[in-house]
């Protein structure tokens, strides 16, 4: 069997991979801490795994709406409106698996071969991939530590050309924490605004915040509708097993994403839709105490770290990650990262793996207990004595 070429250009996950080999070295009788997937590791909140199980009671186990309940549209669209600034409609909502197809369909509907799509560097691997996937050019942007792992917009600037049909933005961001000054936003919404360009905006850490409020691009005048807003609902409600997840979108957008998810998916679980609801519209104080459980954690984390030779910290405004600088251990990322794992049993990516300007970097996720976390940072002490 033969696959096409566009195969060959498709990309993966690292921390599923890492996950994997950290996995068989426990079922060898190795211990590891597991600071490798960013998945929050709090309990869904009970009210809204009571809204699916009532959800199933009530028979929600059949098709629906390709584009989603009406009564999450309206939800989505209120809960969107509120916090962006915006005005937006059921309309302009389209319910997907997850937040990942929201990347796909978007970049399938946007893009071709010869186009020019820029993205975040490092950043989450599967807007490379996509990009790739569609046969259109992947410009990476560096996301700079000096600035806090935002971009330098005069080379953003630079780098447009008139092939460029995608910008992609996260903020706050995976891998590094970092959340876009508001004055960025407004200055990149000030570039694009004019031109033929639409804004992939990924917002799915936008409530794990610590320091400051992340400002979504959509806000400013005239970018709505050259903007998809991708959220969701695994990070702030710890249900990353429901998939579910939404993209607000202007409507011909939409429209054309109804139809993939037609070809595709026919539509999204119904019963994990009445959960969603019940995430949005019900009290949102498990939300807090996991925000502020995360805060705790990474002060510890950020500490541990650059109290450890050859590592230097920077403090995360968002999302859950740390990603330390370990240029000072003279040693490739890659290879600090297997050492940790295979030596110290500590799983954690290297850099790399979320673009060539993230080599010389670590991606710790602090979705983990604080013992755990103080156990890794003792492990990690003992093994640094190879590169001191």
């Amino acid at each position: 069997m033969r696959l096409v070429e566009a195969m060959s250009r498709i990309g993966v996950e690292s921390a599923f991979e890492v996950l994997v080999k950290a996995r068989a070295l426990e079922k060898q009788g190795k211990s590891v801490i597991h600071l490798e997937i960013g998945e929050p590791d709090f309990p869904t909140p009970k009210h809204v795994v009571e809204a699916g199980k009532h959800a199933l009671d009530e028979g929600w186990t059949k098709y629906g709406p390709t584009q989603g309940l009406p009564e999450l549209r309206e939800s989505i669209a209120a809960y969107i409106s509120r916090t962006r600034n915006i005005k937006a409609g059921p309309q302009h909502v389209c319910v997907v698996p997850g937040g990942k197809p929201v990347m796909y369909f978007a970049m399938v509907a946007l893009l071709e071969a010869g186009d020019e799509a820029i993205y975040p560097n490092p950043g989450f691997p599967i807007y490379e991939s996509m990009i790739k996937f569609q046969g259109a050019k992947p410009v990476p942007i560096p996301l700079e530590e000096s600035r806090g792992f935002s971009f330098d917009l005069d080379l953003l600037e630079r780098s447009l050309t008139n092939k460029t049909k995608l910008v992609i933005l996260n903020s706050p961001a995976n891998p590094t924490g970092g959340i876009m000054p508001a004055e960025d936003v407004k200055r990149l919404a000030d570039i694009l605004r004019d031109r033929d360009i639409m804004v992939l905006s990924d917002e799915i850490y936008s409530r794990i915040v610590y320091s400051g409020e992340p400002v979504s691009i959509a806000s400013f005048p005239g970018m709505q509708e050259k903007t998809i807003i991708l959220d969701g609902f695994s990070k702030t409600y710890s249900m990353t097993g429901w998939r579910l997840g939404y993209g607000v979108m202007p409507e011909c957008l939409a429209d054309a994403i109804v139809k993939l998810m037609v070809n595709s998916n026919s539509c999204t679980a119904s019963f994990t839709q009445r959960a969603g609801i019940a995430a949005l519209d019900g009290p949102q104080d498990d939300v807090d105490k996991m925000v502020a459980e995360f805060r705790k954690r990474r002060d510890v984390i950020v500490k541990g770290l650059n109290e450890i030779p050859g590592i230097r910290c920077s403090v995360p405004a968002g999302a859950f990650y740390a990603f330390p600088n370990v240029t000072g251990t003279g040693l490739p990322s890659k290879q600090v990262a297997d050492m940790l794992l295979n030596d110290a049993g500590v799983a954690c990516l290297d850099g790399g793996c979320f673009g060539s300007h993230g080599n010389g970097y670590l991606r710790f996720s602090y979705a983990n207990s604080l013992e755990n976390i103080q156990e890794a940072l003792n492990r990690i002490r003992k093994i640094s004595t190879r590169w001191t």
